[in-house]
């Protein structure tokens, strides 16, 4: 049996789907938060914030609490990877949905560029330990997702719709915009 894994990556975290089965028949296998930041050190979760509304300015700072999410995505990637559900199956690939993929150092004020480093970082990060575990990954914005899908599916979107939502009634809720978003990705790669 193969695989493909679809994340929806937000801050300090990313929403996981797992699928096997083929394109026309997609089957659910899993439903996991995996972890990009310590929750012990709630810095983590916005690297390049300094308390509300304020960007963190000490490089010092940024480059430790870099260095904790960067493990912690290893460490949750590597632990997610050998899940007992996956034995002997092999992975066909990621799919990571983002907001945005701009880049930080084109934006002006100063709390938007938190913003967009904190989003480069989580990326970059789960990115980054997938591929040490050999799994190819493509990134895709999310308002580009449902063309996406629809097109390398060949199906309509309500189609699409459709089987989602029993891809989520399979797996029991919850099932929001992240999980649905986690499973499109994971089924353009069936």
């Amino acid at each position: 049996m193969n695989y493909a894994l679809g994340f929806r990556v937000k801050s300090g975290r990313a929403v996981t789907i797992a699928l096997a089965g083929s394109s026309a028949v997609p089957e659910a296998l899993m439903r996991a938060v995996v972890p990009l930041s310590d929750p012990a050190i709630g810095e983590t979760t916005q690297p390049y914030h300094s308390g509300f509304g304020a960007a963190q300015e000490d490089p010092a700072v940024i480059a430790r609490l870099v260095s904790i999410v960067q493990r912690c995505a290893r460490r949750s990637v590597d632990e997610l990877l050998n899940d007992v559900r996956f034995s002997g199956a092999a992975c066909r690939g990621a799919v990571l949905v983002v907001g945005s993929v701009i880049d930080p150092e084109t934006v002006g004020n100063l709390h938007i560029r938190a913003h967009a480093s904190e989003g480069r970082l989580f990326r970059t990060a789960l990115e980054d330990a997938l591929e040490a575990n050999h799994v190819r990954c493509s990134i895709v914005v999310e308002k580009a997702l449902a063309a996406e899908t629809a097109k390398k599916l060949n199906r309509a979107d309500g189609d699409i719709r459709r089987v989602v939502a029993g891809l989520g009634r399979a797996l029991g809720g919850p099932w929001r915009a992240e999980e649905k978003a986690a499973a499109r990705a994971a089924w353009t790669l069936l």
